[in-house]
């Protein structure tokens, strides 16, 4: 009789089953959370992968873009191919240059294009906006003169306040060796300016002297005790408005810097207004939303609150456009140009950035500060 060996039955348990390599799409996820465009190609051009962003500008889906020619997504295809032949071939290991980028029933998108290369061969695009890099370059531009301002206000307010004390000591001294009451008018016109001088430099100081107090921060509570500061001064001619989201969450912060730095926003915004308040048709908006994936300050929010103080007056002279923030620059007669300068140092202290559009009949101040 011949014995038959049965085989061994390999239960599931005992079954070694090697794990399966990600997919394109479960490697590269996390360029989804990006803002900026993000394709992932091959030195051929062949696209492996593309972002959310990516499908949002060209209009179309990522399984139409995936597997297609990368490069006939641009004005000009030939200089993307030459530069992913070389970054290919090792001749460089990254690129950049300006480019058009095509879109589905619009005009195409000018984009700056930086090319790397990944630790395998694959390759990466990622595209900018010019808008959006020149954004990024004037944020940059902003953070930095905010910086040399502080420090030169600091200096020089310093160097004001030393020989202030002495000026207005020795004209008061010098008022009571006077033999004619008359001359006091003179003392008295030192006096006055040496205080006001020393009122616009404990302005100057303010921001760097008081204690940043930090609590919890209701934004809609801030606005509408501005708003009320702001219809107690100018009672008539002029409608503030309020476009809320009150969905916006509380954040941390200090509420009388937040308030003090919307006041001088809002403010400003009417007395510009002063010939439409004459008139009686000036607007003031208050309108709060909340922005989701921005970037400002060089990095990225998953939410941020966007606070826009809207008015309907002449707008920011061309002259001061890009200065207002400066210090000591105004648009107005006999103003101190301290009020902006104050604001964006408040601002910034909350982490956060202070952004003017103004063209004649709509000036636009747009407040950005993370949200938890």
């Amino acid at each position: 009789m011949t014995a038959i060996r049965s085989n061994p039955v390999t239960t599931p348990a005992t079954l070694s089953v090697p794990p399966s390599a990600p997919t394109n799409a479960e490697r590269y996820k996390a360029f989804d959370l990006l803002a900026t465009l993000v394709a992932v190609v091959r030195s051929d051009g062949e696209a492996l992968y593309a972002n959310a962003a990516l499908e949002d500008a060209l209009g179309i889906s990522r399984r139409v873009i995936v597997g297609a020619h990368f490069p006939d997504s641009f004005t000009q295809p030939e200089n993307l191919r030459t530069i992913l032949k070389g970054v290919g071939g090792n001749d460089f290991s990254a690129l950049r240059y300006d480019a058009g980028l095509l879109r589905m029933s619009r005009d195409p998108l000018p984009v700056h294009v930086i090319v790397s290369l990944t630790e395998g061969t694959e390759i990466i695009v990622e595209l900018l906006p010019l808008e959006q890099q020149a954004r990024q370059d004037r944020e940059e531009r902003l953070a930095e003169q905010a910086l040399a301002n502080k420090e030169l206000i600091r200096n020089l307010a310093h160097e004001i306040k030393n020989p202030l004390g002495g000026i207005r000591g020795a004209a008061q001294l010098l008022e009571m060796e006077l033999a004619s009451p008359d001359l006091n008018e003179y003392t008295q016109v030192i006096i006055h300016e040496a205080d006001r001088l020393q009122s616009l430099v404990d302005r100057l100081l303010a921001p760097h002297r008081k204690a940043h107090v930090v609590g919890d921060v209701n934004i809609h509570e801030v606005c509408e005790r501005v708003r009320s500061l702001i219809l107690a001064e100018f009672p008539r001619g002029l409608e503030v408005v309020q476009d809320y989201d009150t969905s916006i969450p509380e954040f941390r912060g200090d509420r009388e810097q937040l308030i003090q730095a919307l006041i001088n926003i809002a403010h400003n915004a009417s007395q510009a207004l002063s010939e439409r308040i004459a008139q009686g048709d000036a607007r003031l908006i208050f309108r709060t939303r909340v922005a989701r994936q921005t970037t400002f300050g060089k990095q990225r929010y998953r939410l941020a609150l966007e606070l826009h103080v809207i008015d309907n007056g002449p707008g920011v002279p061309d002259s001061i456009k890009d200065r207002i923030f400066y210090p000591l620059v105004s648009g107005r007669e006999g103003g101190s140009g301290l009020g902006l300068t104050l604001a964006q140092t408040f601002i910034q202290q909350h982490q956060g950035l202070i952004e003017c559009d103004s063209q004649p009949g709509l000036t636009d101040f747009k407040v950005l500060i993370p949200l938890p």
